[in-house]
Order: C-alpha cells, then sequence, then structure tokens
C-alpha cells in the first residue's frame, strides 16, 4: 500500500507523507513507513497511514470551533487506492516552525530542564520529576529543519522566524488552547496528552490554519492513564516501542535503517489501532468504512 503513488504532480515527499498537486488543492498522503533516528526503516508498519489521517480527522473536526483546518475533503478527489491514509487539502503559507506544546516534563524536556531548570527558555518551579504534570501548558517551538534535527528555540525565535510578532503570539496562543482541549478530551478517554506538535499556515486572507497532521501518535506523545506514576518514563502509543527496539538491536542509528523484525511491526501496529480506537471511542474499521478504504 506503501507504494502506490497516483499521477499527479509531486510536490514534497518526507519520511512519512507525500504531497500531491492537485491545482487549486493539495492531495496529502500518509504512508505506511516508519522512521527512528531520522531514518526510515525498509519495511512498513500496515493500516500506520491511515490511523494518522483517521485520528487527525477526529482532531480538526473537534476543534474545528477553536482554530479552522486545512482539510477540504476524506473521499472526493482521493484516489480509490489511497482512501483512508489520503486527504485533500487546501493551499497554504506554512509557518517555519513547529509548534510544541508541553503539559508534563518529559523527553528532551525533562533533560533540558535537569540541566537548567528551564525549558525553551521558561523557567520552571524546581523539584519537579520526570513526566509530572506542568502548573500549566507551556510553548516550546523548534525549528523546522529541512534536513536532521529540529531545533528547539524560544518565543522570541518564533518571532524572528515568522517575522511578525503578533502573528506569533496568536500562534503561541492558538497552539496553547488547542493542546489544552485535546488534553481535556483525552483524558475523559482514560489518556493522557503529555505534548504535541502542530503545523500552522495562512490562507490567502491571512487567516491562521492548522495543517499537516494533529494530534496523531506520530506529533504526540500520549499515555494510558490508569498507569501513569510520577518519576519516570511512561508507556506509550507512539513508537516508542519501535525506538526501543532500535536501540537495543545494535544498530549504529545511521541510516540505511535495519528491517523491523515480523513481531516488533505486529506490536507496533496493534498500538497505533489501540491508540484510535481509545481516544476516539470508535472502531477503527469504521474509519476504513467512511472513507471506503480497504481493510
Amino acid at each position: 500500500m506503501s507504494t502506490i503513488e497516483p499521477d499527479l504532480p509531486l510536490i514534497a515527499r518526507g519520511k512519512v507523507r507525500e504531497l500531491y498537486d492537485l491545482g487549486d488543492a493539495l492531495l496529502m498522503v500518509a504512508s505506511d513507513r516508519i522512521s527512528t533516528y531520522d531514518a526510515v526503516h525498509p519495511n512498513p508498519i500496515p493500516g500506520k497511514g491511515a490511523v494518522l489521517t483517521g485520528l487527525s480527522a477526529y482532531w480538526f473536526e473537534q476543534t474545528a470551533d477553536l482554530v479552522p483546518n486545512h482539510v477540504i475533503s476524506y473521499t472526493e478527489r482521493v484516489p480509490d487506492a489511497l482512501r483512508g491514509r489520503a486527504v485533500v487539502v487546501r493551499k497554504l503559507e506554512m509557518l517555519p516552525v513547529e509548534c510544541v506544546v508541553r503539559g508534563y516534563i518529559t523527553g528532551s524536556g525533562w533533560s533540558d530542564y535537569k540541566k537548567t531548570g528551564t525549558v525553551s527558555g521558561i523557567e520552571l518551579p524546581a523539584g519537579l520529576q520526570e513526566s509530572e504534570q506542568l502548573p500549566e501548558p507551556i510553548y516550546t517551538p523548534s525549528t523546522k529543519a529541512t534536513e536532521g534535527h529540529d531545533l528547539p528555540i524560544d518565543f522570541e525565535g518564533t518571532v524572528e522566524a515568522i517575522g511578525d510578532r503578533d502573528l506569533a503570539e496568536r500562534v503561541r496562543t492558538a497552539s496553547i488552547e488547542l493542546y489544552s482541549a485535546a488534553a481535556k478530551m483525552a483524558r475523559e478517554r482514560g489518556v493522557i496528552l503529555a505534548d504535541t506538535k502542530f503545523e500552522f499556515g495562512l490562507d490567502a486572507d491571512g487567516t491562521l490554519i492548522i495543517g499537516d497532521e494533529v494530534l496523531t501518535p506520530d506529533s504526540s506523545r500520549y499515555w494510558p492513564a490508569d498507569v501513569y506514576e510520577v518519576g519516570h518514563g511512561q508507556p506509550s502509543f507512539d513508537k516508542q516501542y519501535v525506538r526501543d527496539w532500535a536501540a537495543g538491536s545494535g544498530w549504529d542509528k545511521a541510516p540505511p535503517a535495519p528491517a523491523i523484525p515480523d513481531d516488533i511491526v505486529a506490536g507496533t501496529r496493534a498500538r497505533y489501532i489501540e491508540a484510535y480506537e481509545t481516544i476516539t471511542g470508535q472502531p477503527f474499521s469504521a474509519w476504513l468504512e467512511r472513507t471506503g478504504a480497504s481493510a
């Protein structure tokens, strides 16, 4: 499924997604590819692209009253072979920042906090433990690297990258509002949204629009609330399962990435589908049926 390419002009190909030109719109396709340490593994995770697209659809619909999004259709003008993992979207002028919001201290934020007591220039209370909830969500943006790793920046870095302080403030406010709303809804499903990243663009009228993917296991850390415990790392619904395998496989983390064993592929697929079904409260098959996708 991941190798199917429509007969359309290719605009961009990333580690997971392709963008095709439809003239007045774009076709965004989420593949089943998976990457760790910035290298794409040769074998895919079946159904992963549909999970990412379906979860984004759910969250775009849940948050449409907060920030408008780029979605036009999941079925019209979508080739049959790409149903379920493709979406027709509006063309936007994308902003050159990754808009990260953290509600819990973990990952690179935890590493920075241990060293400096701050994250992205924001001073945090002393004595926080790993995975502890922050007093309030914080905006910790990063660069949007075309190659290699994104680099953390502070709010002033957002202003510099965008070139407009008012717009940067709107982006920060929208990011925190989206995170806060989604975190509340996820918690009602028994899931903790620890952190996430958003990407925004402007339409022809200058309206701020959220694009790309939103609140998926690839762009967010989701933890099961029933086993959450402060003081250490948490089990998650994201690709950490593959990352943990890769870290212990003997691979030196330099391309090319090794093939993923069948049991790890199956376990990863199960985790992605579990994330979809837990967060949405719907069977994954319902998304496939809605879009006319094959199972």
